[in-house]
């Protein structure tokens, strides 16, 4: 997958991010907006990975989330992220019950983000998304399934190249649909302070 100038930038802030919260995660490990930081730059950098070290960076971002909510359960920022690192973690799994036991937890996220910001347009469209994602999530499945099975007339070898490209491609799709504004919330609403701006040209 080619890379944009935006993705470009996106990938620098948030590994830029993600570097300062682990420095200030060594000095204070108890700051719980940074460790909501860190988990929101974990959550944009699988975006670029493959889809093991994606699931990899997902736990990790969930873990610095829980960590951030035994400090600040209330954090709204927070709870969404949270909303959206079970979403996806969702997505990429298979089996649709232990997709929904994440999406089931997910949306109890958006709805916790919601009451402690009424007014958010943001959390409101999660939530609402949220209560159609397995739904959505069988169609993802059985889309990839299809397209697999298209590939199977062709050689072992080039079916199982076949497979990886559009199971990366459907992780796109996914990432796309479910942290379609983890950069509006994170890196506008609480690292913009923190950031250098992106290189011109």
């Amino acid at each position: 997958m080619e890379f944009s100038q935006a993705d470009f930038d996106r990938l620098l802030v948030a590994e830029h991010t993600r570097k300062t919260a682990e420095v200030t995660y060594a000095k204070d490990p108890l700051d719980a907006e940074n460790l909501s930081k860190w988990g929101g730059a974990l959550l944009e950098l699988a975006q670029f990975q493959t889809v093991a070290d994606a699931k990899e960076m997902i736990n990790d971002a969930i873990s610095k989330l829980d960590e951030a909510l035994m400090i600040n359960p209330s954090k709204h920022e927070t709870l969404w992220c949270m909303g959206n690192a079970l979403s996806t973690t969702a997505f990429m799994t298979t089996d649709s019950d232990e997709a929904k036991v994440s999406f089931d937890k997910a949306a109890q996220f958006f709805q916790k983000a919601l009451d402690a910001d009424p007014g958010n347009e943001l959390y409101q469209k999660s939530s609402e998304v949220a209560a159609k994602a397995p739904e959505l999530h069988m169609d993802f499945q059985k889309a990839a399934v299809s397209q697999q099975a298209m590939g199977g007339a062709s050689s072992a070898s080039s079916t199982s190249t076949a497979a990886k490209k559009k199971s990366s491609d459907l992780k796109y799709d996914i990432f796309g649909w479910i942290i379609l504004a983890v950069g509006i919330v994170t890196w506008v609403g609480m690292a913009k302070s923190h950031v250098p701006p992106p290189p011109s040209g």
